[in-house]
C-alpha cells in the first residue's frame, strides 16, 4: 500500500498533456482510415474489430488501475 503523504498528485498540466495526446492519437488513426483502401476500410467500420480493440483497451486500463501506483 503506499504512503499517503508521499503519492503522486496530479495536476491540470498531466491532465491537459494526457487529454492532447489522446486526441492526437485518434485524429492520426481517423486520417489514417480515410486513406486506406476500400477493402481495408470496411475491416475498420464494417467488422467487430473496433470494439475488440475498444474491450482489450478498456481491460488494460483497468487492469492498470487495480495494480495500483507503479514502483519508481
Amino acid at each position: 500500500m503506499p504512503d499517503p503523504t508521499t503519492a503522486r498528485v496530479y495536476g491540470w498540466r498531466e491532465v491537459l498533456l494526457v487529454g492532447g495526446v489522446i486526441v492526437a492519437i485518434v485524429l492520426g488513426i481517423s486520417l489514417i482510415t480515410t486513406i486506406l483502401p476500400d477493402g481495408a476500410r470496411w475491416v475498420v467500420f464494417q467488422s467487430p474489430l473496433a470494439i475488440i480493440v475498444i474491450v482489450v483497451g478498456t481491460i488494460l486500463v483497468l487492469a492498470s488501475l487495480l495494480r495500483g501506483t507503479r514502483s519508481r
